[in-house]
């Protein structure tokens, strides 16, 4: 797979599965009872063809694209026999292509709810097929995303245990997180956080990353991560140096450093991690092997419920 692209592709999390995932399964029933053969709707075409949306906690590719990710609300799955499948199939052997459209469509609008059940499973499969990629990816990667030099740090760099977030300064939901990362470290001085800069929101995302990272050369990356985070409206190059005036930093080395080489892999290097991971948005938390996608209200609980559980049991990748 190749690295995302900052310029093709504005992020995460998780991608919305599409409502006509359940046509797809459909397709081939038809394919079945008439002998003929049928492909599923490509992704592009399901993609635009989702149910109204609700919020989540977190920022995704989607949402960059195209505004908020759509959800599914769960529904009690439908029954239905083999007696009866079996039945329709034998009363439709024979019947051409277009007979037998029009019972499956016949019976879908009296029966709606199969296209819920199918597209649950379906959610179910690549949920599953996600989670098995991004804890192999975790085991493989163990070092690049727990000790990766080039990655800033708050809190105390010798830890025992670490937290790691996947961000965007134009996130909103990353913005939400900050304060709970600031009492998490406040609380706990053995715990130390390790940021992952991905900006997934375009042009104006990057160049506030890329002078966050170099701000770190002048020994000021967290005063400048969380103005960034903090201040109203959006976050770029202008705000950026505004924010480094204000914190009496050489505003020259800062754009000189900005197009270090060096400073511009510490971005790929969270690009690539989080795509062979299957980090599609932000935040997207890591605390030992477990993962907290988004910033739920209860985002410090749950952050300090997992630290607590990777000092009391241990963790063989971080």
């Amino acid at each position: 797979m190749t690295p995302l692209s900052l310029k093709s592709l504005h992020s995460d999390y998780p991608l919305a599965l599409p409502t006509l995932g359940g046509l797809a399964a459909l397709a081939l029933v038809l394919a079945a009872l008439v002998g003929g053969e049928s492909k599923a709707p490509s992704s592009q075409t399901a993609q635009t063809s989702t149910s109204q949306p609700s919020k989540p906690q977190t920022s995704t590719v989607a949402e960059a694209l195209l505004g908020d990710t759509p959800t599914t609300q769960a529904r009690q799955p439908v029954k239905v026999s083999s007696a009866n499948t079996n039945s329709a199939a034998t009363s439709t052997a024979g019947l051409d292509k277009t007979a037998v459209e029009e019972i499956v469509r016949d019976y879908l609008m009296t029966n709606p709810e199969i296209l819920l059940e199918v597209q649950q499973a379906l959610e179910v499969k690549m949920t599953a097929e996600r989670d098995a990629r991004a804890k192999i990816a975790l085991t493989e990667n163990a070092a690049k995303i727990f000790r990766s030099p080039g990655d800033p740090i708050y809190g105390n760099k010798d830890g025992d245990v670490t937290v790691v977030e996947f961000f965007d300064y134009n996130c909103g939901f990353c913005k939400r997180a900050i304060p709970h990362l600031t009492q998490l470290v406040e609380a706990d001085k053995n715990v130390k956080v390790v940021f992952k800069e991905f900006p997934i929101f375009g042009e104006e995302s990057e160049q506030a990353a890329l002078a966050a990272l170099a701000s770190g050369k002048q020994g000021k990356y967290w005063e400048m991560h969380r103005a960034l985070m903090e201040r109203p409206g959006r976050a770029n190059l202008q705000k950026a140096m505004d924010i480094a005036r204000s914190l009496n930093m050489d505003t020259a080395k800062l754009e000189a450093d900005m197009k270090l080489p060096e400073i511009r892999q510490v971005i790929t290097d969270a690009q690539n991690l989080a795509q062979s991971m299957g980090i599609q948005g932000t935040p997207h938390f890591l605390v030992g092997p477990e993962t907290i996608p988004g910033a739920p209200e209860d985002l410090l609980q749950q952050i300090q419920t997992r630290v607590a559980a990777v000092r009391k049991e241990g963790c063989t990748v971080c």
